[in-house]
């Protein structure tokens, strides 16, 4: 059974944040195009992958927690289940297959197809209908795009096999989260029933990290540094979002570390007229206040404050 939280270097308590460094830290360190022609990096790059497209998502990390794979019968087929039963392979259920129909099952990011593995071992397809023609490879590529494209999706050209097309990709992703464009893998290859059908191509996207803003969830957070009197009779104060300026109101007496709420300008959850379309419903903006202390006081200004003493200030 593999140990993903192993394969990240981390405990099994290990929160979100936690694993997102440190895959962002193994990405980082092992990915193809920094290691070109590096096997090992490259197997590290693609199990570390393996492993963070299961531990950051709350419900595949809770199965494998439980069952010590993505499922009862998910990734990894474990010894000792006993022989080749309806549920004797991994917890792998082939009541299915034995009906007929042939399907598809992923296992660490990459399908097999069951009914040309077992076509293979006993002459026929699923079913007994004979070996259908079979799907060629896919394809998997690396895209990097802004922290602003990521949240309010971008429409890219990508060039593949010489062959150039343009691809959506939606708003809010997620860094490492990869995207499915059927029939741009390779050539199937050819059997008895004609040619094979073209394999898909995985694109796995990368976000980069913005200076300024961070994503949780669909709320997108700043820090907002303001000075000790603008916290104490509060105003109005011009930020750069990223959808260009925004005025936000500083209430009187705000406190350091105090969570100001921009309804709406968040990340886009629900589109109303396409995928690149933001009218729909979106997240917030929560702004962390820093309050600024002077580290210097002229005379006047320790006067003035020796005045506010009076007041209870």
């Amino acid at each position: 059974m593999k140990d993903y939280y192993k394969t990240l270097g981390l405990e099994k308590n290990a929160s979100k944040d936690d694993i997102k460094k440190a895959f962002r830290k193994m990405a980082h360190e092992h990915h193809p195009d920094k290691n070109k022609g590096n096997t090992s990096s490259e197997q590290k790059f693609k199990e570390a992958s393996e492993a963070y497209s299961v531990l950051s998502d709350d419900n595949k990390r809770a199965q494998y927690d439980r069952f010590g794979s993505a499922g009862p019968g998910g990734t990894g087929f474990n010894s000792g289940q006993g022989g080749f039963g309806a549920q004797g392979f991994g917890g792998f259920d082939f009541s299915q297959f034995q009906q007929g129909g042939g399907f598809h099952f992923n296992q660490g990011g990459v399908e097999f197809d069951l009914g040309d593995i077992f076509g293979e071992f006993f002459g026929g397809g699923s079913g007994g209908r004979g070996r259908r023609p079979r799907k060629g490879a896919n394809i998997t590529v690396d895209m990097e795009v802004s922290f602003k494209d990521s949240i309010f999706g971008v429409e890219k050209e990508i060039s593949v096999n010489n062959s150039k097309f343009s691809i959506k990709i939606p708003p809010g992703i997620e860094s490492g989260q990869g995207l499915r464009v059927a029939g741009k893998g390779e050539d199937g290859p050819s059997t008895n029933s004609g040619q094979g059908t073209k394999g898909d191509l995985i694109v796995r996207i990368w976000v980069k990290e913005h200076p300024v803003f961070r994503k949780e969830a669909f709320n997108l957070i700043m820090d907002l540094p303001i000075r000790l009197t603008l916290a104490l009779t509060g105003g109005s104060v011009d930020i750069e979002a990223l959808e260009g300026k925004l005025e936000v109101k500083i209430p009187a007496g705000t406190s350091h570390g105090e969570i100001l709420r921009v309804k709406g300008k968040g990340v886009p959850y629900e589109t109303t007229g396409g995928i690149f379309d933001t009218g729909g419903r979106r997240g917030d903006l929560l702004i962390v206040t820093h309050v600024e202390m002077p580290k210097r006081l002229s005379k006047r200004a320790k006067d003035l404050i020796d005045e506010l003493k009076g007041e209870g200030v």
